[in-house]
């Protein structure tokens, strides 16, 4: 633990310590677009901060091929080498998108060539652990396809969740502590070595988003842009990969009994992971939604708008830190709620524990909603918009009323007064009025 816990601290500080650098050189290099309709910033902030992001992660990996421990998963497995060459590709994609813009349609050919590239070098998937029946090996174009599905499905789900300071860094933080709990677990618990990779893959994800997150936070002085989404979602997948497909359920037997038991025994973070919706079920969701509502208008579904989840929890009435809060709530909460139920299963106050906290985040969500009535002496004790959401209404028809009445105390007061005006000097009017016609 104390090796994952160093390789994590490194990864951070190196991250933390570039974004500083990568800020300038974004400026320099012009890579602060325009704010677009979408954007909920009003000025425009630098992207790349994927390069830094990226040298967090070669120094995770380079700290960790140095470690006593950790250096075995260099010697035994291909997986780590895999890993930063579909990093590197993905990066460099990520980067021309900041700086570039470029199309939709070749970034996702980016994608499925850098899970092709991981593929080629034993990142892949060869088995699924099924419910009931067992383990199911699965052929070399099923392995290939499946998981380049999985790369792509998650490296996009997290670009679509990347639009609010600090959301996409964070929730992909709590993603990867919950996965890491879960793989050093399956280690540790089980001895089963071909949980390590993803052991390590997921410290050094916590790593590279807890060290990017102090720039980003509201208001953030530099974005992630594609370079950083995109990586860090591929990270994130292969980890997924790695202990889904390549932990093979056999190996619990000798803890579960048998087989089918072994699998049923896991299947309530395996079938999760292998989709994978429990880790990243929120941005999953969002990207869900996105392509159905983008389609059912006849766009196209990679075409930018404001329906994503964030900017409902905006329009609701949410703050851009209190939205950014409730979304890292729900994802810790399918994040950890999955974990806390793989390890015991047949418990009810895990599940109801679960109930409890869904209800609060439903009442967090709605809160806007509310209208608090706080009585007068409390006034003070108050945010000033829980003041004026009581008051505001009455204060306006009070003003109202005022003026009506000065408006009928007026014209009662000047029609004498004009008659007057109009009956004795009439003629003194009309000539003075013809004078200033003449002037003109």
């Amino acid at each position: 633990m104390r090796e994952y816990l160093l390789t994590l601290c490194i990864t951070a500080a190196v991250t933390y310590l570039l974004t500083g650098p990568v800020r300038k050189f974004a400026i320099v290099a012009g890579a602060m677009p325009e704010i677009r309709a979408r954007d909920v910033h009003r000025e425009p902030t630098p992207r790349l901060g994927g390069i830094a992001m990226f040298f967090g992660l070669c120094s995770g990996l380079l700290v960790a091929d140095h470690l006593a421990n950790l250096n075995e998963v260099f010697a035994k497995s291909n997986e780590p080498r895999a890993l930063l060459s579909g990093a590197a590709l993905i990066w460099l994609i990520g980067v021309l998108d900041d700086k570039f813009e470029i199309d939709a349609l070749i970034k996702l050919g980016g994608q499925m060539i850098a899970a092709g590239v991981m593929v080629m070098q034993g990142l892949t998937i060869l088995w699924l652990p099924v419910p009931g029946v067992g383990n199911v090996a699965l052929t070399q174009w099923q392995g290939t396809l499946l998981t380049v599905a999985l790369v792509v499905i998650t490296i996009n789900a997290v670009n679509f969740v990347d639009g609010l300071d600090g959301l996409a860094a964070g929730m992909v933080c709590i993603a990867a502590a919950a996965f890491f709990l879960y793989a050093y677990r399956v280690w540790v618990s089980y001895g089963i070595e071909a949980a390590a990779p993803a052991t390590l893959f997921a410290a050094i994800l916590m790593g590279m988003c807890l060290g990017f997150l102090p720039h980003n936070m509201h208001p953030a002085r530099i974005f992630m842009g594609d370079s950083g989404s995109m990586l860090i979602g591929l990270v994130l997948a292969a980890g997924a990969i790695s202990i889904t497909g390549q932990v093979d359920p056999d190996a619990l037997n000798l803890y579960a009994g048998s087989e089918k038991a072994a699998v049923h025994q896991t299947v309530p973070v395996y079938i999760p992971l292998l989709l994978p919706l429990t880790i990243i079920a929120v941005p999953t969701a969002d990207l869900v939604l996105a392509i159905v509502r983008r389609t059912w208008r006849g766009q196209s579904p990679f075409a930018a708008d404001r329906g994503h989840l964030h900017h409902r929890l905006l329009e609701i009435g949410h703050s851009h830190s209190r939205a950014v809060l409730i979304m890292y709530f729900w994802s810790a909460l399918i994040a950890f709620g999955a974990l806390a139920y793989s390890v015991n299963s047949a418990s009810m106050w895990i599940v109801l524990g679960i109930v409890f906290l869904s209800a609060i985040g439903l009442v967090l969500l709605l809160l806007p909603r509310f209208r608090p009535r706080v009585p007068v002496w409390a006034q003070r004790f108050v945010p000033p918009r829980y003041r004026r959401r009581r008051r505001a209404p009455e204060a306006a028809a009070a003003q109202t009323a005022q003026t009506a009445e000065q408006d009928a105390s007026g014209s009662e007061e000047r029609a004498p007064v004009s008659a007057g005006v109009s009956g004795v000097n009439g003629a003194t009017a009309i000539g003075a009025r013809s004078r200033f016609v003449d002037r003109r």
